[in-house]
């Protein structure tokens, strides 16, 4: 029998054998895993015991599609994390003196060393499905076949999906040090990540998790509700981009700090200074997170990167610090960070607010950390004659009364490899990684892991048009792309005039603010005559990191404007006047006061 079968002949008959023989099965993994991040092999044990009692009581909500060998590693993970709270830098150390006093000698022992405090850090830092891929392929030793078989991918997408999450392994391990191939992680990691659980251990924890926990200690009762919690914290949904508070988030601008510069906050944002990386998991969505200090005029700033959705230069407005702590606060994303250094000044351990919800994040000091991905070139994704899907695509998503406008970039450099991004435009995304996209003709199936949506269709005889179902939290919205010229954006660019500042010119660059509930909202609208005699506009919003939001219509009759962004809801309706524009920007239910005068481009 399958795993998903023994566990709903666990659920549904009550079957102590079935749930024996997924502990039987797993049970190594589960405990190497915990072993690994906590050190000490009573403290993995009871890890163990929590983690199949959480199996046993999730046993009916567990989809039928659930890799069961990845949802046991990222559970163990997030029970381990729940445990070390607290005390994460001595058991750390206490890890990995036992790990190197008890592993058995190999030739890649050293490298294994190194790899093992590392690992499971690493691991939490792949997408779900790049973390399957890993975890059935090393730490439960299957082969390719039986890895696309679970995964189901043929059996070359599957091998691609490996060597690329080794690549990820890889590029981790390398900043931090590890000077290794992939070949030798993965060898690394096959033999020594997991070990034999201890005799006896199987019966015991079978007996306590198919009582749902009923028999267990107090203190794995607690671990248990420590687990749930942060589990529960995963179920954040996460939109087709990050998008909040009046307009919605994107990419680029920095803003000045205003920083509470006194002596002892300034002194400690400078011992401070540097590049900070973490992973913030939502919904079980795990996105990169690159905070960013530094100092300009003697006054020091700072600034968010999202990696995975494609965002940079968010600015944290309002920063200050003790020798021990740093506080960020994002008001317009309605974001908060507040966070503990550890003794030697490389890590921060706190936790993100936003909306209402709080989530555990650790930073860590990195000489490089990770960046935004550059865009693809044009020359990259030109179309060619033997590739079908390589080009630009253009697509409109409807969700509710908004839609959105979606721009495909897809590069396949060898055959049967592929490289894509996907702008949100109506959102201000730029960039967003494809993380995986096969392709077996006519079907086309392509993953977005940082945003939990994907794509399945299929490609029309003359290769210019996909149709199919767009797939995000469970929710699906028909979508269909089709194939544009490359060069289309580029040459529109070129041609916008944004006049010379003359009094009775409405183009050009215009700077405002919004006040939102005592949150100030920067504003630029980049205001462009055509040569058609038409106008067209974009919008940034430097305090939420958006850039680039083109206006969906711009009607100007002198001194009258109304422009139009139909993605979200906005329009900004004004007068021309004495040089400066002054109106109403109205979303939703908002209807506020706005006033702009012309600035320079950035």
């Amino acid at each position: 029998m399958s795993d998903m079968e023994l566990l709903q002949d666990f659920d549904r008959q009550g079957s102590e054998d079935a749930f024996a023989e997924l502990v039987r099965r797993h049970i190594n993994l589960v405990h190497s895993a915990a072993l690994r991040q906590v050190g000490i092999a009573p403290h993995a044990e009871e890890i163990t015991q929590a983690v199949f009692v959480i199996l046993a009581r999730k046993a009916a909500s567990l989809r039928p599609d659930t890799v069961l060998e990845g949802w046991l590693y990222e559970t163990t993970r997030l029970t381990s994390l729940s445990f070390l709270r607290g005390e994460r830098r001595r058991q750390r150390r206490e890890q990995e003196a036992y790990m190197q006093s008890t592993l058995q000698e190999s030739n890649d022992v050293s490298v294994w060393n190194q790899l093992a405090p590392l690992l499971d850090e690493a691991m939490s830092r792949l997408g779900k499905r790049d973390r399957d891929a890993v975890v059935l392929r090393f730490l439960k030793e299957k082969n390719l076949g039986e890895v696309a078989a679970a995964l189901k991918l043929t059996e070359a997408a599957a091998q691609s999906r490996v060597h690329r999450a080794l690549g990820k392994l890889h590029r981790y391990f390398s900043k931090r040090g590890i000077d290794s191939t992939t070949a030798i992680i993965a060898g690394a990691i096959s033999t020594n990540s997991v070990q034999a659980a201890p005799v006896g251990l199987a019966k015991s924890v079978t007996a306590v998790a198919v009582a749902k926990g009923a028999t267990a200690s107090v203190s794995t009762l607690t671990l248990i509700k420590g687990a749930l919690k942060i589990m529960a914290w995963t179920k954040l949904k996460t939109t087709i981009v990050a998008g909040v508070a009046v307009l919605l988030a994107g990419a680029t601008t920095t803003v000045a700090v205003k920083a509470l510069n006194a002596a002892r906050t300034k002194a400690a944002l400078a011992a401070m200074q540097g590049n900070w990386e973490g992973t913030l998991t939502a919904n079980q969505v795990q996105l990169r997170i690159v905070l960013r200090i530094f100092e300009t005029n003697d006054t020091y700033r700072a600034v968010i990167d999202s990696i995975d959705q494609g965002a940079k230069d968010i600015p944290i407005t309002r920063l200050s610090a003790r020798p021990d702590s740093i506080h960020a606060e994002l008001p317009a994303l309605y974001a908060d960070y507040q966070a503990v250094l550890s003794a030697d000044r490389t890590e921060m351990s706190g936790t993100w607010k936003q909306l209402k919800r709080s989530f555990p994040l650790t930073l860590k000091r990195m000489t490089e950390a990770d960046r935004v991905a550059a865009p693809l070139a044009p020359d990259e994704y030109a179309p060619r004659p033997d590739s079908d899907l390589q080009g630009a695509w253009e697509g409109a998503l409807k969700a509710g009364n908004a839609e959105l406008r979606l721009n495909l970039r897809i590069a396949e450099p060898t055959p049967g490899t592929f490289h894509a991004q996907m702008d949100s435009v109506d959102q201000g995304a730029r960039n967003l990684p494809v993380t995986s996209l096969t392709y077996n003709k006519p079907a086309i199936r392509f993953g977005m892991d940082a945003i939990n949506g994907s794509f399945e269709g299929n490609l029309n005889d003359r290769d210019d048009q996909m149709t199919g179902t767009w797939t995000q939290m469970k929710q699906k919205f028909p979508l269909t792309f089709r194939r544009t010229l490359a060069n289309t954006r580029t040459t529109t660019d070129a041609e916008k005039d944004y006049g010379q500042g003359a009094s009775y010119q409405v183009e050009g660059h215009w700077k405002g603010a919004l006040d939102v509930n005592n949150v100030t909202l920067h504003v630029v609208f980049h205001i462009a005559h055509m040569p058609d005699g038409s106008y067209s506009a974009t919008m940034d919003s430097p305090d939420q990191g958006a850039t680039g939001i083109p206006a969906t219509a711009v009607q100007f009759t002198y001194p009258n404007i109304r422009m139009e962004w139909r993605g979200f809801g906005g329009v900004f309706a004004g007068k021309l006047e004495n040089g400066r524009l002054s109106g109403t920007w109205s979303q939703g239910k908002a209807a506020l006061p706005l006033k702009l005068e012309r600035g320079a481009a950035e």
